[in-house]
């Protein structure tokens, strides 16, 4: 069972996910016990099958994790790319939505987001596949401080040092953030977006259009 193709309207919509029954429990059970405190036992169990029936489907709790995974990082990059498209020729507002898109996705799907954390159980080739493709967004983000800093709007010393930085900022997110909690998705977004502005020393408010 694979992740069902999700189509993204605009990058600040988030429509339910779709995800096939193996996946949607494995996503509940390693956020509710973790990757380690889950067993193929207790998967089969919550999905209704037996456990040869599930390694059908994958070859076992790593692939599923792998899955999860790369659908949620590419989910992502593809959310960055459009908001960044939407930003046009202004370095200002690129970054902006660059961010936002970042925020609003991890408030949205805070539970695929927070999977991060769990990379360390992969083998070190998943490790390095997942790395490489994670790597996108961190090399756009440079790419947009760099373009800011050329163009005299940002003032940054240590460009990838940010950059780290502001992913760090934007992931940890995953972590505390309820949907039903005290702030939404756009509040959390117009207030980590105006801290990372003032991360890299923008002076001026993005002119949106």
């Amino acid at each position: 069972m694979t992740v069902l193709p999700q189509t993204t309207t605009t990058w600040r919509e988030f429509e339910p996910m779709q995800l096939g029954p193996i996946l949607g429990n494995a996503l509940d059970a390693f956020h509710e016990n973790g990757f380690h405190g889950t067993t193929v036992r207790d998967l089969a169990r919550r999905v209704g099958v037996t456990v040869p029936a599930l390694y059908y489907h994958h070859e076992n709790k790593e692939a599923m994790l792998v899955a999860l995974l790369e659908s949620a990082v590419r989910n992502l990059i593809d959310r960055c790319r459009a908001a960044v498209t939407e930003g046009g020729d202004d370095p200002v507002l690129r970054f902006s939505y660059f961010y936002e898109a970042v925020v609003l996705n991890m408030t949205h799907r805070a539970r695929p987001s927070a999977l991060d954390s769990e990379v360390r159980h992969l083998s070190p080739e998943n490790r390095r596949n997942y790395a490489a493709v994670r790597k996108e967004i961190e090399l756009m983000l440079v790419d947009l401080v760099s373009d800011g800093v050329d163009r005299g709007v940002f003032v940054v010393d240590d460009i990838p040092e940010t950059v780290r930085a502001l992913l760090g900022m934007g992931q940890s997110i995953a972590r505390w953030f309820q949907l039903d909690g005290p702030l939404t998705p756009d509040e959390v977004a117009a207030s980590y977006t105006a801290i990372a502005l003032r991360v890299v020393g923008c002076q001026e408010s993005p002119h949106h259009p």
